[in-house]
């Protein structure tokens, strides 16, 4: 196992979607270790695979004192009529946080490294967390889903970091 470096916005590795995983083999089984390792540390709500330079569909959570992870995760229900629209955050982005629109309630589907179905599901920031890992391994960032006007500002933010 082992702690992994977080790439950060402008890492094309970002930006790919990620390759779903056909076969569990001890590549995987480390990658899993290794995703669960670097997301449980305070502050950590979400990792996906690509966050650390894999491009498998992989992700783990570190929710409420619950850590866990799923394979090959597919979002199969949001909540249609309820939203919520908190700041936002991202450890490829650090330190900004910026309002994101997120259905309040998601379900996602995928396997352990057993090959069995697991069902992730939640509301509020086990939601949005859902909702932002499976967009990480689909190539998107939380900044694309952002209000042009608070994206603008996102954008700005980022270049005075760099």
């Amino acid at each position: 196992m082992a702690l992994r470096e977080i790439r950060i916005v402008g890492d094309p590795v970002l930006r790919t979607p990620c390759d779903p995983i056909t076969t569990i083999d001890d590549r995987v089984r480390s990658l899993v270790e290794d995703l669960l390792e670097t997301v449980d540390m305070d502050g950590r709500a979400g990792l996906a695979a690509n966050q650390i330079g894999v491009s498998l569909r992989a992700f783990s959570w570190n929710i409420d004192d619950e850590i866990g992870y799923v394979l090959n995760p597919v979002i199969v229900e949001l909540s249609e009529d309820e939203y919520q629209d908190g700041d936002e955050g991202c450890l490829s982005v650090p330190g900004l946080w910026f309002p994101t629109h997120r259905a309040w309630y998601a379900r996602v589907v995928g396997t352990d490294l057993d090959g069995r179905e697991v069902v992730v599901e939640g509301t509020e920031l086990m939601a949005r967390c859902l909702q932002h890992e499976v967009d990480h391994l689909d190539g998107m960032l939380y900044l694309d889903r952002l209000e042009r006007s608070v994206r603008k500002k996102a954008m700005r933010a980022i270049r005075e970091q760099l």
